[in-house]
């Protein structure tokens, strides 16, 4: 790829309507909401689609993505490879943050560096970085350990803070989800460089953004106040919409769609997410958590895995609790994601005597015990489906002890920063970088330093790490090809997680207004038109 290359690039952008300044817009309001709340308004705080989707609107990366998920430039204009390992990033003149400081190289360098502090759950993307030199004001050099080619993609929600803000607020560390840092100045304020800022925040309860007259660019849409809401009972959120309270609402529980078909006034708008929902189980600990089972981890015995495997009905979960608009799967990636291969998309046949027979194979005939974690407010239907799952493991006589929650507690609960504490629990993943080496090292690859930090349950195998590698640095693409191939067949024969299926875009909007659905399911107010 070359900056000639990346130049056409920002000039395609400016074409589609990405690059000019809107402060004069007349007023137009949007009111939208979501099941749950952005859980901190720190861009390094969640790694979390939602909440990094949500703040994309205030904070902007190096490049971002437009709505067909393209990469465009951003706070960089152009850049290029200078050999296998090296990129130069020329950055954007003349953009300042909300508070009116210039943006330069040297916010890029801090970004980076507090990305990669203890609360960071950056990280992931931080530490394909191995060091950024800063050349000019508006230029650096970003190195990476190895071979990169997937670069810009990385970096698309690596979102940019302001040195000099940050440093008088005391707030050069990224905010701790596990709790006990809610004090942080940047979980409770925001200052980017993006189209709007946030002029009001109540936690769990409110957010207005206002569109913002220094903004160095030009946006698709007409918004200039947008209202959040957080709204966690979907018959309310529904019912919000269909009485012209909301504009949009997401997601829309499926059974719901013949709802809004029948309302006037008001649409479903559907379509195909790149997002994988699967189950994962604890294959690290010598002992499960809160089992009874003591002295012992089932899961660490490949025979309890595809039991699970073999004792869940993923047709019926897709049948009557998302009434057939999700994609079953037996891949850790959709079809939109660069790497897919559908000759891989094998699934475990539903088969619960076989299960039963691999538990006692295991020594587990009489079944065992085990507690489950599962959000309540983050995917479609998440509570019902682990409900299912957990009446499913009941008929191959496994007990299990379901704890629902907010994602906020959930992931707090689950992730790194708490020892990944749970046994057996649900999660969904869509690839910032739309690419399967971002599954493959953050999900799949053995936890380490900087690398598989959401690989919750701690599967680990050393072949597929040593692929990993070879995914991510080979430029052939048949080489490449046969390294993910062999990475996800490995996956699969160990059952180092259960797929379920791809979920399904599930928005409810009124009608006349136009938005862009993107398929990671974020909402970017740039591509918002209210009539």
């Amino acid at each position: 790829m070359t900056r000639a290359m990346f130049t056409l690039a920002a000039a395609a952008a400016i074409s589609l309507g990405l690059g000019a300044s809107a402060a004069k817009a007349e007023e137009r309001v949007f009111k939208w909401a979501f099941q749950g709340d952005a859980q901190s308004l720190d861009p390094q705080g969640l790694f979390e689609t939602f909440t990094v989707g949500f703040l994309s609107n205030v904070y902007e990366g190096l490049v971002l993505y437009d709505k067909d998920l393209q990469i465009v430039p951003a706070l960089a204009t152009d850049w290029e490879a200078i050999d296998d390992t090296t990129w130069r990033f020329n950055l954007r003149e003349g953009v300042k943050f909300h508070n009116g400081n210039p943006f330069t190289a040297d916010d890029v360098i801090f970004t980076w560096q507090r990305a990669l502090t203890k609360g960071s759950q950056m990280k992931p993307t931080a530490s394909k970085i191995s060091d950024i030199k800063k050349i000019g004001d508006h230029q650096i050099e970003i190195s990476t350990p190895g071979p990169l080619p997937t670069i810009a993609r990385e970096l698309a929600f690596l979102l940019i803070m302001d040195k000099e803000w940050s440093e008088a607020n005391n707030t050069t560390e990224a905010t701790d989800v596990k709790g006990g840092d809610e004090g942080n100045y940047a979980n409770l304020h925001a200052n980017g460089t993006g189209p709007f800022r946030i002029v009001e925040r109540q936690a769990d309860v409110r957010t207005v953004f206002k569109l913002f007259d220094d903004y160095w660019g030009e946006i698709a849409g007409n918004v200039t106040t947008g209202i959040f809401t957080p709204v966690g009972e979907n018959a309310t959120r529904v019912a919000a919409l269909i009485s012209g309270e909301l504009d949009l609402v997401y997601p829309v529980p499926v059974q719901d769609w013949p709802r809004l078909e029948t309302s006037s006034g008001v649409k479903a708008l559907s379509g195909a997410e790149a997002r994988t929902i699967f189950l994962g189980m604890d294959q690290s600990r010598k002992e499960l958590l809160g089992s009874r089972v003591k002295g012992r981890n089932p899961f660490k015995d490949k025979r309890v895995r595809l039991a699970f495997a073999h004792g869940i009905d993923i047709d019926a979960i897709n049948t009557k609790i998302m009434r057939n608009a999700a994609e079953p799967t037996g891949l850790m990636i959709a079809p939109q994601i660069n790497g897919y291969e559908a000759s891989l998309d094998r699934r475990w046949a539903y088969d619960p005597e076989k299960a039963r027979a691999l538990l006692a194979e295991a020594g587990y005939a009489d079944g065992f015990s085990l507690k489950m974690d599962c959000p309540n407010d983050r995917y479609v239907n998440d509570e019902k489906i682990c409900q299912a799952v957990v009446g499913m493991l009941a008929k191959i006589g496994v007990e299990v002890d379901l704890l629902a929650q907010t994602k906020s507690k959930f992931f707090g609960k689950i992730l790194w920063s708490n020892d990944y504490d749970t046994s057996f629990y649900l999660l969904g993943w869509t690839p910032t970088s739309i690419d399967v080496h971002n599954a493959i090292s953050n999900l799949i690859v053995c936890r380490g330093a900087g690398t598989g930090l959401f690989n919750v349950g701690g599967y680990c195998n050393a072949e597929v790490d040593r692929l990993a590698g070879v995914i991510a640095s080979e430029i052939d693409p048949a080489k490449r090809a046969a390294a993910i191939k062999e990475a996800m067949r490995l996956h699969y024969d160990e059952v180092g997680h259960i797929p379920l299926h791809n979920q399904p875009l599930s928005w409810g909007v009124r009608e006349g207004l136009g938005v862009a659905q993107r398929a990671d399911n974020v909402l970017d107010l740039r591509n918002v038109t209210v009539r």
